[in-house]
């Protein structure tokens, strides 16, 4: 059966919940897993993740690794790689990991499978399923020896399990970065992650101005305790901030419930969302593309069909 080797990621002092996602893809190929944790003070945080899945965590500590470095990362995980020999790599597809994953594929000489979303055993090797020209066609490549894969946040529910690992130091040596930390910087808006959200309502064109977003979208965002996104024409058009778009050119979601209101659903936009557990699309064009991935589709005037809904939520909430 296939060792696994999981990257953790961590932000803000706190570990991703894509590396949880991580752990549940790993889980689900049956094999051992291992995880790597990297940077300073994070004894605590491998610790944690030894509780929830991740297996055997190996700690990689010092004042070398307190902030990301592609060439610090690159050497840790190398070593990781060679004290545990995993026949897969999992990286999270973040900004660190896409940078990290084209100079980590090259050290190591192993095939590298970018932006993946499902990944199954396959004999002595594993299938890995990715999407291609803004979601138009999934590639299902086979990969045989090693392999790294980088895994799309969302493509997986956090694992949520209490399998009891354990905790071991990775001694490392030889660090040394050819770049030097300068800081991070935060957006403006900041906090508006769509990936966290459990239900998600998305507006369209079809709201026809900027202000209805406020008129309309927000009290079924209210009633349904959702945060509100938005397609790509809306965020080109300046209506919403990017942070709202969802998308093969903004978030990649897979929340409990998503709500498309007055969306199309062309195929950047299907490539954001379709991952969601339940859809509901609502829309006057009885043949918009949203209605193929829709669970439920409502077929009428959103001004009065979203009004109406939101009377019925406030109603049932007594």
């Amino acid at each position: 059966m296939a060792k696994v080797l999981i990257v953790g990621e961590i932000q803000g002092g706190a570990l991703r919940e894509a590396s949880l996602e991580l752990v549940a893809v790993a889980r689900g190929l049956g094999g051992d897993v291992v995880s790597l944790v990297l940077g300073k003070g994070v004894q605590g945080i491998a610790e944690d993740l030894s509780k929830k899945g991740g297996g055997k965590v190996l700690v990689a500590e010092g004042d070398a690794l307190e902030a990301y470095s592609a060439d610090t990362h690159t050497a840790v995980i190398q070593q990781a790689v060679e004290a545990e020999q995993p026949d897969l790599i999992l990286l999270s597809n973040t900004p660190n990991g896409w940078d990290v994953a084209g100079k980590l594929a090259a050290v190591l000489d192993v095939a590298a499978v970018t932006d993946v979303f499902r990944i199954e055993a396959d004999g002595d090797g594993f299938l890995l399923t990715r999407r291609m020209f803004n979601g138009k066609f999934d590639a299902q490549l086979r990969a045989s020896g090693r392999t790294l894969a980088t895994v799309q946040p969302g493509a997986a529910t956090a694992y949520e399990g209490s399998d009891a690992g354990s905790v071991e130091a990775l001694t490392v040596s030889g660090l040394s970065s050819r770049s030097t930390f300068v800081e991070v910087r935060k957006a403006a808006a900041g906090g508006h992650d769509l990936t966290k959200a459990d239900i998600v309502v998305s507006g369209g064109r079809g709201l026809q101005k900027p202000e209805k977003f406020d008129e309309v979208l927000e009290p079924l965002c209210a009633a349904l305790g959702a945060q509100m996104g938005a397609s790509r024409p809306v965020v080109d058009a300046g209506w919403k901030p990017h942070e709202y778009q969802v998308g093969s050119s903004g978030q990649v979601i897979a929340p409990k419930l998503y709500v498309a209101v007055g969306i199309s659903g062309a195929i950047q936009h299907l490539v954001g969302m379709k991952g969601s557990n339940f859809i509901i699309a609502i829309n006057k064009d009885p043949d918009a593309p949203i209605f193929e991935v829709a669970d439920l589709g409502v077929v009428g005037d959103l001004f009065e069909v979203v009004p109406a809904l939101v009377e019925a939520l406030k109603q049932a909430k007594g």
